[in-house]
């Protein structure tokens, strides 16, 4: 393979050490350091839930850096961390006056004040009572019971069933009450498909059958005087609702199958007339839509990609008053009312790999900056009192813990955990460098990351690219990686070993835009091959010890199909692939994981040459480099069946430069950490043997 050169533009390039300088690094991590119990960097920190006061946050964790968690509970300043009792309710529904709560234990529900005190049984049947709701006033609440919906009393003590499905029909759930009218929920999955993942390492071969599908949705409006059941709508596809705060107005986010079109309905709940009041549509797909009504008010707020970036906007009942209220080339991550007037919002407007949180007056569309220390930031949950934010926080090798803000107080943002342990710091992890370029094309601005190696070799070092999965996923920012800490850990020992380590988020990637998430509808691999390509152009003009006469390519899932599909099209490029429960045929995945593979390649009877030439098995039987297939047994996800089909293609080719390695017991996501260990010791000898020894 030809040494790259790239008359690729500069962009941004950020801390990148292009004079080669020495630099420490874990002189005593291993692989099995990295795969096995008690992890290096901890486990993280999962918010669950508020307390009803607000005042106590519940957090699952494992203080012992292991895969076993618990329940731990800490204060809104960071103070008084424990382990929560065990009767703790993770799962309540809180009182509209913030007085009582509602949960179900043991098949009843159970009533109890705020501090689950003072509980009594207020439903008891022989079926499983769940999926209580609160009536705005407080002085009702819905229920289901064995898929159909009840309504009962907390003062006066009543009991009225609502609906009453035929046994064949789908089970209902309650979204919300709008006055005295309910609004229903069924997913009718009726007309799926069962397929199967054989598990073999029991005593008997088990068929591990399992129904696939998208579902067909059913949203109902119910009044509890009459009980009489009104559809609304029927769709195939996807739909959110909400409610406005008066019970007037009911809005439907309705979005097809393919996700190429959008629209937002509006029901009167009076005489339940309807208005659409946003339309959107797209030749790729539809992506972090959100909808929300006013706490107050009548006013409805929901983001879209319209523009070609996704934004705010509000709008009212009746189709007055639409305004868009954020601009330009930047993403809003997440976003929610805190009152009638005030949003809060996550942004990436700084940087790409940076996420910080501001609340925005949509009256003036002024923002107020709420954090500001450079990081990156996701997975927001907003108090009940909607005055505090509880978040996951990172920046460069430093992983994730939990973070709070007062929105009423910006800048101070508050640490609520300290989950990494102190023996995490003892390793001289390296700072990777991360960078900003242009694209062949010009225009696709790119984000990358390279970790460099321990020591630079006079000849040059072999470079690895690592691929992240799922496509529509971020994984290069100012952080430590959540998706992929593991693989983070692998890439600094593969440093140690004399071994560059780039990571490209390539066009589908998300918080980057609709264009460029979106550029590679209809053919799934094409784009992102040329963006893994122009990074390793970059490289070579920017690190000049960077061999890239020498790469590997590796990745798990929608990673392992780009390692075969890039060194199925560019053997020129790439020197070796490593897969790892990687689809290998997009037809199977579109068989059993539709909601994921119709909006991207369409109908495989429809449009079979988008899967043709999107499909790693086209190329296999030309294959002029070596791979390595790894797959679980019992992936439920990405069926053996892909690894198997790969296989007889380079068998009947006569291909005999490939290896592959199957785990009984593991499904898509690997458990057992001697699964973990054995497929990345595997990986390693890999590349030592193809960009190493096969060099000499």
């Amino acid at each position: 393979m030809k040494r790259l050169f790239s008359a690729v533009l500069l962009l941004l390039f950020i801390g990148a050490d292009l004079s080669a300088q020495a630099q420490q690094f874990p002189d005593e991590l291993t692989l099995k350091d990295i795969f096995h119990e008690p992890f290096i960097p901890g486990t993280r920190p999962s918010f669950s839930h508020f307390s009803p006061d607000g005042k106590t946050i519940y957090f699952s964790w494992s203080d012992s850096a292991t895969s076993d968690r618990d329940l731990f509970q800490v204060g809104l300043s960071g103070k008084n961390q424990k382990e929560a009792p065990e009767d703790v309710v993770r799962n309540y529904e809180l009182s509209p006056d913030g007085k009582h709560v509602l949960f179900t234990k043991d098949g009843d529900l159970i009533l109890a004040n705020s501090r689950f005190e003072n509980q009594r049984v207020i439903v008891a049947s022989k079926g499983f009572d769940y999926n209580p709701v609160w009536k705005q006033d407080g002085t009702q609440f819905a229920f289901v019971q064995n898929g159909d919906v009840w309504i009962s009393g907390v003062e006066d003590a009543f009991i009225k069933q609502i609906t009453a499905k035929d046994e064949d029909e789908p089970n209902y759930s309650v979204s919300g009450w709008a006055g005295n009218k309910l609004l229903l929920n069924q997913f009718d999955n009726s007309d799926y498909t069962e397929y199967y993942f054989p598990e073999y390492a029991g005593q008997y071969v088990q068929t591990g059958a399992t129904r696939r599908g998208i579902p067909n949705r059913i949203i109902s409006v119910a009044p509890v005087d009459s009980g009489e059941v009104q559809v609304i709508l029927e769709h195939r596809g996807y739909v959110s609702t909400d409610i406005s705060a008066t019970g007037k107005h009911i809005a439907l986010d309705i979005i097809d199958a393919p996700m190429k079109h959008r629209r937002i309905e509006v029901f009167d709940t009076e005489g339940l007339s309807s208005f659409t009041l946003f339309e959107d549509s797209t030749k790729g797909w539809l992506y972090n839509t959100n909808m929300e009504f006013a706490p107050a008010t009548e006013r409805l707020m929901f983001q879209s990609e319209k523009d070609g970036w996704n934004h705010i906007y509000t709008i009212n009942p009746d189709g007055t008053g639409f305004e868009q209220h954020t601009f330009g080339e930047y993403d809003i991550r997440w976003a929610r009312w805190l009152d009638e007037r005030t949003i809060a919002m996550a942004s990436n407007e700084m940087d790409p790999g940076e996420v910080q949180l501001y609340k925005l007056d949509i009256i003036n569309n002024l923002p107020t900056k709420l954090t500001s220390a450079e990081g990156y930031r996701q997975d927001f949950d907003l108090s009940h009192d909607r005055r505090y934010i509880v978040y996951s926080k990172t920046f460069f090798n430093e992983p994730f813990d939990l973070f709070l803000i007062d929105t009423k107080i910006p800048q101070r943002e508050v640490q609520l955990t300290n989950s990494v342990p102190e023996a995490f710091y003892a390793y001289d992890w390296q700072k990777e460098d991360y960078v900003r370029f242009t694209g062949r094309d010009g225009n696709t601005k790119l984000s990358m990351s390279v970790l460099k190696p321990e020591r630079r070799n006079p000849d040059g070092n072999p470079v690895v690219v690592f691929v992240h999965g799922a496509g529509s996923l971020q994984n290069v920012y100012k952080g430590w990686s959540n998706s992929y800490w593991r693989e983070y850990m692998f890439h600094q020992f593969l440093t140690h070993q004399g071994y560059y380590v780039i990571e490209v988020d390539y066009r589908h990637s998300t918080g980057y835009g609709r264009k460029f998430r979106e550029d590679v509808t209809n053919w799934m691999g094409k784009y992102e091959t040329e963006d893994i390509e122009d990074g390793l152009a970059f490289l070579a003009d920017n690190y000049d010890k960077a061999d890239t006469s020498r790469v590997g390519i590796y990745g798990g899932s929608y990673g392992g199909f780009m390692a075969l599909y890039a060194v199925g099209v560019s053997p020129e490029r790439f020197d070796a692939a490593a897969a790892l429960r990687s689809v290998t045929k997009w037809e199977n995945y579109y068989y059993t994981n539709p909601w994921y593979t119709l909006p991207r390649l369409g109908d495989p009877e429809e449009f079979p040459e988008h899967y043709e030439r999107s499909n790693p098995l086209t190329y296999a039987d030309s294959l002029e480099r070596p791979v390595l297939l790894l797959h679980g047994l019992i992936d439920n996800n990405v069926g053996f069946q892909d690894a198997v089909q790969y296989i007889e293609k380079l068998v009947q080719s006569g291909n005999e430069n490939f290896e592959m390695m199957m785990y009984p017991t593991e499904r898509h996501s690997f458990q057992d950490e001697d699964a973990w260990y054995d497929e990345y010791r595997r990986i390693y000898h890999f590349f030592e043997k193809h960009l190493k020894e096969g060099k000499k």
